[in-house]
């Protein structure tokens, strides 16, 4: 007898901010594909239709600039009035940043915009979602941080300080939004080899293929056998998303094949040894 498949998010409605490409168009496919139906914004146009056709008749696009906090309240009032309701808001929307190392030669306007894309932005999905969800005392927030915004020395400043601020921003909605019965969440990624992660790749390894680029990427992690990709962190969006995590809020889950902890580990190691040395 066949068993029957799992739908773990039938029947709710969600929209995902950056869905063009990359992580939001996986997490896009992954909601449709556990039942959910799927608004995909993205400053791109072209690219986000595109993509929205590929899902089927569940998955509708909008075209947003998350900088205009404007685009992002149309973004929801669009999703509410097309389909009565918001249960699941994914902040996914972000760029990266190809500025100086250190921070005496920081570009603070340079960092302005990317504080204004990757802060800013879910800030306002966060306030907006929250405005239509408070009402009904239910709904699942994501926002996608990074293992940069977790330990220091992985990105440039910039990126880092603006995933880091990802962080801090689910932990500070989570206070007010569990009285409402609202659950946000954040996830961190470790580095996948999608078009935006490559694109800034190119510019600090110029000349370098794109295949070379990506076993760069890949050989960095330290979980042999397995290599971090986009359907790893929709997976993570789907459990985060679903009755499966109904008793977790302000949580970052890290998703990077134990990184953090291993690096954390090997950077104690040379005062271990010296100590049981001296």
């Amino acid at each position: 007898m066949l068993r029957r498949e799992i739908r773990k998010l039938e029947g709710k409605v969600a929209l995902i901010t950056g869905a063009a490409r990359g992580i939001g168009k996986a997490a896009a496919a992954k909601f449709v594909n556990n039942g959910a139906t799927v608004v995909m914004a993205d400053i791109d146009q072209h690219t986000g239709e595109e993509a929205a056709k590929d899902l089927g008749a569940n998955a509708t696009f909008i075209a947003c600039d998350v900088t205009n906090e404007s685009d992002i309240s149309n973004a929801v009032d669009f999703t509410v009035s097309r389909h009565g309701k918001l249960d699941i808001m994914y902040n996914n929307a972000g760029v990266a940043c190809n500025t100086p190392p250190s921070i005496v030669d920081l570009d603070l306007q340079v960092f302005d915009r990317v504080m204004n894309i990757n802060v800013r932005g879910v800030v306002a999905g966060i306030k907006h979602s929250a405005r239509v969800m408070i009402p009904r005392r239910t709904g699942s927030i994501l926002c996608t941080a990074s293992v940069t915004g977790v330990m220091g020395g992985l990105a440039q400043h910039t990126y880092s300080v603006s995933k880091s601020a990802v962080i801090g921003l689910v932990r500070s909605a989570a206070a007010e939004l569990s009285s409402h019965g609202i659950r946000i969440n954040s996830i961190s990624p470790f580095a996948v080899p999608t078009r935006f992660v490559l694109d800034e790749m190119s510019r600090l390894y110029p000349g370098v293929d794109a295949l070379r680029l990506i076993e760069m990427v890949q050989n960095t992690g330290v979980l042999k056998g397995a290599n971090c990709e986009p359907v790893d962190i929709a997976n993570a969006a789907v459990y985060l998303a679903s009755e499966d995590a109904k008793y977790v809020s302000g949580h970052n889950l890290v998703v990077d094949g134990g990184f953090t902890s291993f690096k954390s580990f090997n950077f104690s190691a040379p005062a271990t040894d010296s100590l049981q040395k001296g």
